[in-house]
């Protein structure tokens, strides 16, 4: 269930379960997480989905078995934190509770305009994972952040732009083609110039 591209510099990794909104298993996130951590002398890395969600979070089973609160949530968005190349999220729908965190370790992130974002995670009876509202409140600020966490808002497509929580949206294109075109310099340069780049940045 998920897909693993290692063609040349560019990986993509996609989550391909659209018959169940791309929800997350705990072998899902372990293979998300071993994938990623294999990914040190890619270039970029692109994660997407597949259908209208990018990820609806946990499988309810899953979730109601002990992966809400899964250490591996947090250890998947540590190693994409801290790849030492670029990394985009390719949103081809919505993103929901504890999927947000991978989003949000990202450098880049890129949606289609119907996606929406929301992590409802407060009326459901547990806490985020650590990162990701530190994450998240870099990005936005603090109160946009409260909105999202505390009072439950489901952000659209083009308010997630506004705020600064996407960087771009990609209408009437395929957003992982677009994203695979924002890796084009960095695929040409020398490891050690990107790297050090994006160090700088």
């Amino acid at each position: 269930m998920i897909d693993v591209d290692r063609t040349g510099p560019i990986w993509t990794l996609t989550i391909n379960r659209p018959d169940k909104a791309g929800a997350l298993t705990e072998q899902m996130l372990t293979d998300l997480r071993d994938a990623v951590r294999d990914a040190q002398d890619a270039a970029a890395l692109i994660l997407t989905g597949t259908g209208k969600v990018f990820s609806a979070g946990a499988d309810l089973d899953a979730a109601r078995a002990g992966l809400a609160t899964s250490p591996l949530w947090e250890k998947l968005s540590g190693a994409i934190a801290d790849l030492p190349g670029l990394t985009i999220a390719a949103l081809n729908g919505t993103v929901a509770g504890g999927a947000t965190g991978m989003v949000l370790a990202c450098d880049l992130r890129l949606a289609v305009p119907s996606a929406k974002f929301f992590y409802p995670v407060m009326k459901l009876g547990y806490l985020p994972q650590p990162s990701d509202p530190v994450r998240m409140a870099a990005l936005i600020g603090p109160a946009r952040t409260k909105m999202i966490f505390l009072a439950g808002q489901k952000i659209t497509a083009d308010q997630a732009l506004s705020f600064g929580l996407v960087d771009e949206l990609v209408e009437g294109g395929d957003v992982t083609e677009r994203a695979r075109a924002l890796c084009t310099d960095i695929a040409a340069a020398t490891p050690e110039t990107a790297r050090a780049i994006k160090a700088l940045c």
